[in-house]
């Protein structure tokens, strides 16, 4: 009789060990889980910090070449005003001298 105490207390520690194992298990395993989604979710957090850095950089390196571009064109518009200035009043005195005469 004492034996088979024995054993059936053996088995029911053999149980509660297993239960106990399994409810570990399943703690870790949702553990994992929540730090899953906490690195996925900073992940996604510092992509989007880099598309707005990288758009940033972008809008502005865009702004300073439409300055550089603004300067440059009106540089040249100035320089053909500058190169047209005398000849466009030569030939608006010939104009004026045809129609007068």
């Amino acid at each position: 009789m004492e034996l088979i105490r024995k054993i059936k207390e053996a088995e029911s520690q053999a149980q509660q060990i297993i239960e106990q194992a399994k409810a570990e298990a399943a703690a870790i395993n949702e553990q994992a889980r929540h730090q899953r989604l906490a690195a996925l979710e900073k992940a996604e957090q510092d992509r989007k910090r880099a598309i707005e850095a990288a758009v940033a950089r972008a809008r502005t390196q865009a702004q300073s070449e439409v300055a550089a571009l603004k300067t440059d064109a009106e540089k040249k518009r100035m320089q053909l005003h500058n190169a047209a200035g005398p000849r466009s009043a030569h030939a608006v005195a010939k104009i004026v001298s045809y129609l007068k005469g």
